[in-house]
């Protein structure tokens, strides 16, 4: 059954280094492909304490969007376990020019282990096992080399918007029917990450069938985020949940 599987939920620094939520990044499974996205700290320990049980060897591919720790730090070790310590030689790996070239995340003794580390760049399609992805722009608003995603599968399709400050016609570029968009802001300031306001332009243009908001910073936090997004929902008519630190959603329920 295809799902969706949020290990942590915490966004930005403060969050991260409390460990207020989370931040073990989102494990993706569709057509019997699995992909995990933005191992932050944490995400070896939180897929192995995972109920139900999940199993990184089972892991098909790893995404990072961008190469802040809070989406990266975890990476080698994720490598290392995906890859039974080196010893199965399998599995794809994507990332940004910049976190694997000019302030390298990924250790090159573990780049061997793998079968192919690709680079993301905009407006790519790629190809994992049973699904593909698009990265349909660049996230310039933010202070490292970024990347969405849209993934596409037999039977559903996601849009995911990563870290960056809103930028004018977003929207067209997420316009799949299940949306996950991190929120760090609850009010807008010059740090370059959405505001739940900008959330609420882009589901209010987009009308996905659901949106998940995730990757909440401290002031979302405190405005309590489960509250926020079933107001929006009401004020929207539209489905809008806050995701949760292991929440699962099962992709083949979700509209009924």
């Amino acid at each position: 059954m295809d799902f969706i599987k949020f290990l942590g939920t915490s966004g930005a620094r403060f969050v991260m280094i409390k460990q207020i939520r989370k931040t073990g990044g989102i494990w993706l499974n569709l057509d019997d492909t699995n992909i995990l996205i933005d191992p932050g700290p944490g995400a070896l320990v939180n897929i192995l304490k995972s109920k139900p049980k999940l199993s990184p060897k089972d892991l098909d591919a790893i995404i990072i969007t961008h190469r802040h720790l809070d989406h990266c730090n975890d990476i080698n070790v994720m490598i290392e376990a995906m890859t039974n310590g080196g010893f199965d030689k399998k599995g794809l790996v994507f990332a940004p020019k910049q976190a694997l070239d000019e302030d390298p995340v990924i250790l090159k003794y573990v780049r061997s282990y793998v079968e192919e580390i690709k680079y993301l760049e905009e407006k790519k399609k790629y190809k994992i096992k049973n699904i593909t992805f698009k990265t349909p722009v660049k996230h310039i608003h933010h202070n490292v080399e970024t990347y969405g995603l849209n993934f596409y599968s037999k039977n559903h399709s996601i849009s995911f918007i990563t870290d960056t400050a809103y930028f004018k016609n977003i929207e067209k570029y997420y316009k799949e029917p299940i949306l996950i968009i991190n929120v760090v802001k609850f009010k807008d300031n010059e740090i370059q990450h959405l505001s739940i306001k900008d959330a609420e332009k882009i589901i209010k243009k987009n009308k996905p069938k659901i949106t998940v908001l995730t990757h909440f910073g401290m002031t979302m936090i405190k405005a309590k985020p489960w509250e926020l997004a079933e107001n929006l929902s009401k004020k929207l008519d539209l489905k809008i949940i806050a995701a949760s630190d292991g929440m699962k959603i099962e992709l083949d329920k979700l509209y009924q």
